[in-house]
């Protein structure tokens, strides 16, 4: 904000986003919406099977595993690692979460437009993704804290901004989980169109786009990291593991073909 070049308009740009949200605030101009599940959970290899209280399974989860050329003992990470394992005879957990704060925003972001206020039609969609961020991270401490219930957590802000806590939320799309399409199973799983009145597109990207979804992993030692690039032995196992083609598999996983 005291930038010699940027300042003046850094100001000027952050007094209007607190504008924006106030008028957001005081009109409740945005719904947020939202829904979380727990689920019994074991891993088989790569992939992490979800199943009902008798232990029917309801989703199996197809993940990715690094294949970095790393140093010393470092392991290459894979999502299903913070699982316990099925023929481990250990019963274990995770959840699943669509959150968006992003209802009624069409209309807003037409109205601006229709008034050639680009600015402000920039500036609510701006809003109503941070809502839905600040959203994600909340439904996560609640998470954490009262619907599981495994943390007893007392953090300051500034811990709770550096993601002291325990357990992660990776979202499919991003480094740890790359492949969009496993978005649909979070569809699957929690009624999201019904229970949210979000929706996917054909290319996996979520409505209202002030959305955020993914996966909630408890362990301990749970962590993100980037599958980066990965070789076509594993671009294969993984399209026989989700029951596609290879062609459909390469598509899919385009960003992170070697």
């Amino acid at each position: 904000m005291t930038d010699e070049v940027v300042g003046e308009s850094a100001s000027a740009l952050f007094k209007d986003a607190k504008a924006m949200f106030k008028k957001v605030m005081d009109e409740k101009l945005l719904q947020a919406n939202a829904v979380v599940g727990i689920f019994p959970a074991n891993s088989v290899n790569e992939d992490i099977e979800l199943t009902d209280k008798n232990g029917k399974v309801l989703m199996t989860l197809n993940q990715l595993r690094q294949q970095l050329d790393k140093k010393g003992n470092t392991p290459n990470f894979c999502l299903s690692d913070f699982i316990a394992p099925k023929d481990g005879g250990v019963q274990d957990y995770m959840g699943a979460f669509a959150v968006t704060a992003g209802i009624n925003i069409d209309p807003l972001v037409a109205a601006y437009e229709a008034d050639h206020d680009d600015y402000n039609s920039i500036m609510i969609k701006a809003v109503a993704d941070r809502f839905a961020e600040a959203f994600a991270e909340m439904m996560h401490y609640k998470f954490r804290t009262e619907l599981w219930g495994y943390s007893d957590e007392d953090f300051n802000n500034d811990e709770f901004i550096q993601e002291k806590y325990r357990g992660i939320r990776p979202a499919p799309g991003y480094p740890a989980c790359p492949e969009h399409s496993e978005k649909e199973k979070i569809w699957a799983l929690l009624d999201v169109e019904k229970n949210t009145g979000m929706t996917l597109t054909s290319s996996y990207a979520m409505l209202p786009t002030a959305s955020v979804s993914g996966w909630y992993f408890a362990h301990p030692e749970s962590r993100y990291f980037g599958v980066a690039k990965i070789n076509q032995q594993q671009v294969e196992d993984y399209a026989k593991r989700k029951g596609v083609s290879v062609e459909d598999a390469e598509r899919l996983l385009s960003p992170n073909l070697d």
